[in-house]
């Protein structure tokens, strides 16, 4: 018999777009691979949303991005309905979203992460809450959605309480300079590592989800102790978290004084995108998983913590 797998996507997170993008991407490869395969776009709607998973499926495949799809949330509720599902369990999801939370538990670890504190909206706008250049972000989103570099000379005067929809704390860094570096892990192996050169600017949620903003170098051309660090770090965040399926570790990499130079853990995504411009479908292709292998291994993984 055929394998029934609901593929959620969608959302009302900030991530809608690229979750829907994900999700049709994956909802297409498991179709080729033979699977019975539901698309169901997730709403605020929990009755209408329970009822468009029966009748009952094998696997869910949660393809949601950003707030409710990859904090812990839905991840909760398909617990209670006991169905298996894709990506980390209710507490990784959780504590890798909040930002604060998990640079304590890195930290507890050894892994390095840029100076930074949480501070209330106002004492941002205010201004000099770290000396520049640093880094705004909400505590809880993915994708880089709300994050803002603050240079010399700089100040955040355009950024008020009606723009920031993100509660009112702030998670403030320090700016690392340097390159942008991304490890894909999978199941308990660190892949590969990628650099990912925006054209301009830094790598924002433009540069990741629009063609032609940003060049990817798979592997990605740093010294081999570096690599091999990248991947020990990516590795044992994912562990730290308590992370299972496939996960993605961000890192900077300041090499301005030359190599080797300075890994920093920004963040470990449980959720990491699959569009055809995503960075783990790239890594694993690189290990030689294709894309369609991929999901397939993720569906075949699927657990339920209840």
């Amino acid at each position: 018999m055929k394998m029934r797998v609901v593929v959620l996507m969608g959302g009302w997170s900030a991530e809608r777009e690229v979750s829907l993008v994900t999700g049709n991407a994956v909802a297409d490869a498991l179709m080729d691979r033979g699977y019975e395969v539901t698309r169901i776009d997730a709403d605020r709607n929990v009755p209408r949303l329970l009822a468009s998973i029966d009748p009952r499926p094998d696997v869910v495949f949660n393809a949601l991005h950003g707030r409710f799809g990859e904090d812990g949330c839905i991840q909760g509720v398909l617990d209670i309905l006991g169905l298996p599902y894709t990506h980390s369990g209710v507490l990784a999801s959780a504590l890798a979203m909040h930002k604060p939370t998990a640079k304590r538990l890195f930290a507890e670890v050894g892994i390095p992460c840029p100076d930074g504190e949480v501070v209330g909206l106002s004492e941002v706008l205010d201004g000099a809450v770290m000396a520049p250049p640093y880094v705004i972000k909400p505590v809880n989103e993915g994708s880089t959605v709300g994050v803002h570099i603050i240079r010399d000379g700089e100040v955040l005067s355009d950024l008020d309480h009606e723009d920031w929809s993100y509660r009112d704390e702030v998670l403030v860094e320090r700016y690392i300079p340097g390159r942008e570096l991304s490890v894909a892990v999978i199941g308990d192996k660190a892949l590969g590592v990628i650099e990912i050169r925006p054209l301009s600017g830094f790598y924002d949620y433009e540069a990741k989800y629009s063609d032609g903003k940003a060049r990817h170098m798979m592997p990605a051309p740093v010294v081999p102790e570096v690599y091999q660090e990248a991947l020990r770090l990516a590795l044992l965040a994912h562990r730290t978290l308590g992370c299972r399926g496939v996960s993605r570790a961000d890192l900077r990499y300041d090499d301005t004084e030359g190599e080797p130079g300075c890994l920093y853990m920004l963040e470990v995504n449980t959720q990491p995108g699959m569009t055809p411009l995503s960075l783990v479908p790239e890594i694993a292709a690189h290990s030689g998983v294709g894309f369609a292998d991929l999901v397939s291994l993720m569906v075949e993984n699927a657990q339920c913590d209840a």
